[in-house]
């Protein structure tokens, strides 16, 4: 009966299945990386280059300020970043 590879003849033995092995892990650890990195990207919620608007709406939903200070903050940052209307659709 002849073993994995040859094993007996000479042959690399049943250590060769690590090489697959190795490769999958590098390709899933680069994989997990990418995703990772990924996530950390613009946009995300607390990041530092939150808009003054996107943080006035988190205060307002969180209910830091009631309604009638989120309007009158919101008309003050609608003046200086351009957006209209009160419902914010530009």
């Amino acid at each position: 009966m002849q073993t994995l590879a040859h094993f007996g003849d000479g042959g690399p033995g049943p250590w060769i299945l690590l090489f697959p092995l190795i490769w999958a892990l590098v390709i899933a650890g680069g994989v997990t990386l990418l995703r990772r990195a990924g996530r950390r990207g613009p946009g995300r919620r607390g990041a530092p280059n939150d808009s003054p608007i996107t943080v006035l709406g988190h205060r307002f939903a969180s209910g830091e300020i009631d309604e009638d200070e989120y309007w009158r903050r919101l008309s003050v940052l609608d003046e200086r970043f351009g957006r209209t209307g009160k419902g914010g659709a530009a």
